[in-house]
C-alpha cells in the first residue's frame, strides 16, 4: 500500500467503517510512513474536537427574534414560505460552521490528544477480537513475553502473569495509539480477553485509576512507575478494577 491509497482509507478507518483485510494492511503501511500516521492524527483531533459538548450552543433571543421577524409578512401574519425556510437555514448552517471552526482552532490539544488515545484503544481492542490477532508472541511466561518488546518500544514494559488471581496472560503484541508505538499485553479472564496498553507515563499521577466506559467497553487508565497502563475489556468493571489493582504493583 502506497501513501495515496492509504489516505483514501484514513477516512473510513477513522469512522470505524473499514473492513478487517484493509484495517490490517493501513496499518502495515501506517508502521514506516510518519506522513500517513501525522495525516491520521490530525484526522482523529478533528473528529475528537467535532464531538465536543462545548461545540453547542443555545440561540442568543436576538436570533430567534429575527428568525420570527423574517417568518411573517408585513401585516404581521405568519407567511411559511421556502424562501425564508431556505434562507434561514443558510445563516444558521453559516454560523454553526463559523462556530465550529473557531472552537476547533482554539481549543487545547492536550484534550482531543486523550480522547483520541482512548479511542483508538478501544477500536485497537475490538480490532485484535475481529482480526483474530490478539497476539505477536503467544506465551504466559513473563520472561518470554517481556524481551519480545526489546527493540520494538522506546520502554520496558512490566510484564507479569497473574493466573493466581484469575488472570492469566496470553502474551503480548506491538501496537500503535495516537501515533506512537506502544505494548498490548493480552489477558483472560474466564471468556473474556483484556487488552493492557503501555506506554510512558507523561503525568504525576501516580496509583491513581480513572474508570470510564466507552462504547459499551470497560475502560481503566493507571499511571504508576513510570508507566501509563489502559486497560480495556467488555468484562464487568468489578473484575477489571481488580486487575488494574494488580497491574503495576
Amino acid at each position: 500500500m502506497n501513501c495515496a491509497e492509504s489516505r483514501l482509507l484514513l477516512h473510513a478507518h477513522a469512522d470505524g467503517e473499514l473492513d478487517v483485510a484493509n484495517s490490517l494492511e493501513l496499518e502495515r503501511h501506517l508502521k514506516t510512513c510518519a506522513a500517513c500516521v501525522a495525516e491520521q492524527k490530525s484526522l482523529h483531533s478533528l473528529k475528537s474536537a467535532l464531538r465536543q459538548s462545548s461545540l453547542r450552543y443555545d440561540a442568543p433571543e436576538s436570533l430567534l427574534k429575527e428568525v420570527r421577524r423574517l417568518g411573517r409578512g408585513s401585516g404581521g401574519e405568519a407567511q411559511p414560505g421556502i424562501f425564508q425556510s431556505l434562507l434561514l437555514w443558510k445563516w444558521l448552517a453559516f454560523g454553526a460552521t463559523a462556530v465550529a471552526t473557531v472552537a476547533i482552532l482554539s481549543r487545547p490539544e492536550g484534550i482531543s490528544g486523550r480522547d483520541q488515545m482512548l479511542d483508538e484503544a478501544v477500536a485497537s481492542h475490538v480490532r485484535s477480537l475481529m482480526a483474530e490477532h490478539l497476539t505477536d508472541v503467544t506465551s504466559s511466561d513473563q520472561h518470554t513475553v517481556k524481551p519480545w518488546f526489546d527493540g520494538k518500544v522506546d520502554f520496558a514494559p512490566d510484564v507479569k502473569d497473574f493466573a493466581a488471581e484469575g488472570f492469566p496472560l496470553i502474551g503480548g503484541r506491538l501496537d500503535y495509539l495516537n501515533g506512537r508505538a506502544v505494548a498490548a499485553l493480552v489477558y483472560r479472564r474466564n471468556k473474556h480477553c483484556i487488552n493492557v496498553f503501555v506506554w510512558p507515563a507523561t503525568n504525576t499521577e501516580n496509583g491513581k485509576r480513572a474508570l470510564e466506559n466507552r462504547r459499551g467497553y470497560s475502560v481503566i487508565n493507571r499511571e504508576t512507575k513510570g508507566l501509563h497502563y489502559c486497560l480495556v475489556s467488555d468484562l464487568n468493571e468489578k473484575e477489571l478494577t481488580e486487575l488494574g489493582s494488580l497491574i503495576g504493583r
